[in-house]
């Protein structure tokens, strides 16, 4: 008889690695969670983590074949981070949350996005 290939869920990797900007430094112990989008707008809570003392997360993500095309928040609480900094406040900060919204194209690959923080502003990119 025929023997059906079963597709077992493989995992991808995300990592970031944040910077203080202002400092020059690593952004430690910054909450930070990965939320799934599903077609249906319906979120759901990956992992809720914090960068170690070197500003980074790696976490392993087993992406299901129905969620193929869903989408992804990373999710950086970089107001919470800052209020606990010694650095001149402005006048007022208004970012509280960095999101930044990708995909899982192949979910077998690696995807670090490591992010530039600083109190009202960020910087994010890509590296395979």
């Amino acid at each position: 008889g025929g023997h059906e290939t079963i597709r077992l869920a493989v995992p991808a990797v995300i990592t970031t690695h944040l910077l203080n900007s202002v400092l020059g430094t690593h952004a430690g112990g910054v909450g930070i969670a990965l939320l799934r989008i599903d077609r249906s707008g319906v979120r759901t809570i990956v992992f809720e983590r914090e960068t170690d003392a070197g500003g980074r997360l790696a976490e392993t993500v087993t992406i299901a074949k129905e969620h193929a095309d869903a989408e992804y928040d990373l999710v950086c609480q970089t107001g919470r981070y800052f209020a606990t900094q010694s650095l001149p406040q402005p006048a007022r900060q208004i970012v509280n949350v960095v999101v930044i919204r990708f995909s899982i194209p192949d979910p077998n690959a690696s995807y670090h996005i490591p992010l530039m923080i600083a109190p009202n502003s960020h910087s994010a990119w890509w590296s395979s």
